[in-house]
């Protein structure tokens, strides 16, 4: 069997939550070693979130998926030594706790420097470790409203929404992931590096820039970009389009050659040779009058036919797919995105599908290895096989409420 990419690097999560996690677990899918530190008694937050059965969430065990779970108590002495010598055998430390924190514990980049000169530590924040609000608390949402992109979602007679997704946790999450590889890599390359090798990643500048041309836009033309139902400006035609069967069909026939294709084949061949629409901005000028053309063919087809004479077309086009449809789609399980494992749930193991692994690296695949664990699963394996530590002292530990 081909090794994992990432097989020998050991990671240690100091983080809770999403976009630590995140990061991780590129990680620890692609064969790092990934020890995940929670609190005593306590754990992640995120094991009892959007859970309606068993003691911990299926978004846990996504998140937490092929790592280790160790109980430490990181704001006591004992907890901190611990820690040290963990990260002393580690090549990535990862923790998005607020600024300052890590300091206070006595865990700081510099203290982890001094233990491990070639560790890199990757800090996930609302703001970042520097500028005048470094020390606001930041969630994702909250990131996500700050760096313009809550502004542009949504319908313009209605406040602003928010997309149902962990945009800037997964977000800083890969910017996370990938800055540390790139340190990783100017290490193994022999590259000069003065101070810790520190990896400083701001939610909100992780979504800023996901919102491409919004300031130079600003600054260019005076344009504010308000919201616009989801569509992008001067995107046209794109968007979601309500068929016969209740259901919708996503169409994007904005380049110049998939507009005419698609013109073409909903009975508009005026529109496909119209001059004035050849461009994007003539489309724009017309979004209305497009929409309703295309409106009056899909209402008249089930999304699945919809979606078959488009695609028979040359047109970008796909269903609005739910978790029901993503479960029974032969795309998604060709792809193997779609990974059964045995999880305990409710006392039972049952057999539960995760998301698969993303990239897709054919000649050295990662995988799915194990779901999240449970709480402390991992504080004897770890402690006696990394560090050395007896059972003498594990129990002095749990004595001491250390683990």
């Amino acid at each position: 069997m081909t090794d994992f990419p990432l097989q020998g690097i050991r990671v240690l999560e100091l983080g809770n939550f999403i976009a630590a996690p995140f990061a991780t677990r590129i990680f620890a899918d692609f064969g790092a070693e990934v020890i995940k530190v929670e609190r005593p008694g306590v754990g992640d937050e995120l094991r009892g979130w959007r859970r309606t059965r068993g003691s911990t969430s299926m978004m846990f065990r996504t998140m937490a998926r092929n790592k280790k779970s160790i109980t430490l108590d990181l704001s006591g002495e004992q907890g901190r030594e611990l820690a040290l010598e963990l990260a002393r055998t580690c090549d990535v430390v990862v923790e998005n706790f607020r600024p300052g924190t890590l300091e206070r514990w006595g865990l700081g980049p510099e203290v982890l420097a001094e233990a491990n000169p070639d560790l890199v530590v990757v800090r996930i924040s609302g703001y970042g470790q520097t500028g005048p609000y470094r020390e606001r608390a930041g969630f994702g949402g909250v990131a996500e409203a700050f760096a313009g992109l809550r502004h542009v979602t949504g319908h313009p007679d209605r406040p602003p929404v928010r997309s149902a997704a962990p945009i800037a946790d997964a977000a800083a999450g890969l910017y996370g992931a990938v800055g540390a590889l790139m340190l990783l890599l100017g290490k193994v390359r022999g590259q000069a590096h003065e101070g810790p090798r520190i990896v400083d990643v701001a939610l909100y500048e992780s979504v800023f820039m996901m919102m491409e041309s919004l300031i130079p836009d600003y600054d260019a033309y005076g344009t504010v970009r308000e919201r616009t139902a989801g569509n992008l400006p001067g995107v046209v035609p794109s968007g979601v389009y309500s068929t016969s069967d209740g259901l919708s069909v996503m169409i994007s026939g904005n380049s110049s050659g998939a507009f005419g294709r698609l013109m073409t084949a909903i009975g508009r061949q005026d529109l496909a040779d119209d001059p004035t629409l050849a461009d994007g901005d003539g489309r724009a000028e017309r979004e209305h009058e497009l929409d309703a053309a295309i409106t009056a063919w899909t209402t008249a087809r089930s999304a699945p036919e919809a979606v078959r004479i488009l695609n028979e077309a040359g047109v970008p086009t796909g269903p609005v797919h739910d978790a029901r449809a993503i479960a029974e789609d032969e795309h998604f399980r060709a792809r193997d995105m779609l990974r059964p494992l045995k999880v305990v749930v409710d006392g039972e193991p049952e057999e539960i599908r995760f998301p698969g692994v993303v990239p897709r690296l054919p000649g050295s695949p990662g995988a799915v290895r194990t779901a999240g664990p449970e709480l402390g699963e991992h504080t004897e394996q770890v402690l006696t096989e990394i560090l050395g530590v007896d059972r003498a002292g594990l129990a002095a530990y749990r004595e001491r409420k250390v683990i």
